[in-house]
């Protein structure tokens, strides 16, 4: 039986672009797309806040010093944020879930400034009872305290809770912590997968 559902984020509720966020802090920051791949990526700043180690504030900071220019704060969180498109089709899971009374956590690799994004964009989050995010524990999946501290939310054991995620590192590991894991690829065959556990009317 299944009383909770874990959902990541990212390609799960919602898809995103690194390459439409690349070139959109690009244009704001006057400078190559390649270059700022190069220092979201290759220089770790992306983990580190979703990591919650740096906030919105210094993440500003360093483009301004690292590229010794004025840069607006506002036309840059932007930048980085807008590059969510609604998955819609997943909404009326959800919807039935929530009818049904399962306990819905969101467990998610993300920032701040995404978070807020997405909020204030869609509806989708309305429907969860919890949040466990990366910038929030100090831990990104598949580090075992991000998925200690869902189990927590969840409320009840991890045999009982039904995770999706669209990473197969990330299924592996919640797989370990005991949760009923499944790889995400389509709503279609989300729907299967919980009608194997038993979760009609779907």
């Amino acid at each position: 039986m299944i009383d909770a559902c874990l959902f990541d984020m990212g390609n799960v509720l919602v898809f995103f672009s690194h390459a439409l966020m690349c070139e959109q802090i690009a244009h704001v920051c006057g400078c190559t797309t390649d270059e700022v791949r190069q220092i979201l990526f290759d220089s770790k700043w992306q983990h580190e806040i979703e990591r919650g180690e740096i906030s919105e504030d210094e993440f500003h900071q360093r483009w301004q010093q690292h590229l010794n220019r004025d840069i607006d704060r506002t036309d840059l969180i932007h930048a980085a944020s807008d590059i969510f498109e609604l998955n819609s089709e997943i909404v009326p899971v959800l919807q039935t879930l929530k009818d049904q009374g399962l306990r819905l956590i969101l467990l998610s690799n993300t920032c701040i400034s995404h978070m807020d994004f997405v909020r204030n964009q869609f509806q989708i989050l309305n429907h969860f009872d919890g949040f466990v995010l990366s910038c929030d524990v100090g831990a990104m999946k598949p580090d075992p305290a991000i998925y200690l501290e869902a189990i927590k939310q969840a409320g009840c054991a991890a045999e009982r809770c039904f995770y999706t995620d669209d990473i197969q590192e990330n299924i592996d590991a919640g797989k370990t912590h005991g949760l009923r894991s499944e790889l995400y690829t389509s709503v279609e065959e989300l729907r299967t997968q919980l009608t194997r556990l038993g979760i009609r009317y779907l």
